[in-house]
């Protein structure tokens, strides 16, 4: 693994490298990623999607928006604990300007972002949505797409989705949120696209992100 590719700092839209060093260390380029995300409007409508958590024992309404707060906080402290096991094996990184505070605002960024794009009732609502461009009123415009279009409405992903929303060009914004590769990396979480389908258990194999 090539942890500075993986690492990387880069935009869309870069023509330049982002070096670490070169990095203000007041405001983090991992940082940036973060208040990026919760200042987008993708991130406040996860204010109007119920988290569902069986058998609560409290009345208090669980958001997406709220669960997705207690998930960067708890990605942050992990995203370290992994940044120093990482630095401890890899010096180069170390002199390069690393540190393990940037693992964690990368896990950290990620995490805020990680439910946007999923349809409301999570798995239910993209089955959902799955059913209606198969078997449904969408199924009359299936002929007009690609199997491959047809392949990500069939076995709809949220996850995709939410990838498609960080980097959707709007007016005055190309690139969409332009996030640094490093967390939209973090985000993907699943490495593979809809198709091809492989007759597997496999973790890698089990969802698909891109």
């Amino acid at each position: 693994m090539n942890w500075e590719n993986l690492l990387s700092l880069k935009r869309h839209g870069d023509t330049a490298p982002r070096p670490r060093k070169s990095q203000d260390e007041l405001r983090l380029g991992f940082e940036v990623d973060y208040d990026r995300v919760i200042f987008s409007q993708h991130f406040r409508s996860l204010q109007d999607k119920t988290q569902v958590i069986p058998l609560s024992q409290t009345g208090f309404v669980h958001t997406r928006l709220t669960h997705s707060l207690e998930v960067s906080v708890v990605g942050r402290s992990l995203g370290r604990m992994a940044g120093q096991r990482i630095l401890e094996k890899h010096p180069s990184l170390v002199e390069a300007g690393y540190k393990m505070q940037d693992f964690g605002a990368i896990v950290a960024a990620a995490s805020l972002a990680h439910d946007i794009g999923n349809p409301p009732f999570g798995h239910s609502g993209e089955k959902a949505i799955g059913s209606y461009f198969s078997s449904g009123k969408g199924k009359v415009f299936m002929d007009s797409l690609s199997r491959k279009q047809q392949q990500d409405l069939i076995d709809y992903e949220g996850n995709a989705n939410g990838y498609r929303l960080l980097n959707l060009d709007s007016p005055g914004t190309p690139g969409g949120l332009r996030l640094s590769y490093a967390t939209l990396g973090a985000f993907t979480k699943y490495p593979k696209e809809s198709l091809p389908l492989k007759p597997t258990n496999h973790i890698s194999q089990k969802k698909f992100g891109v």
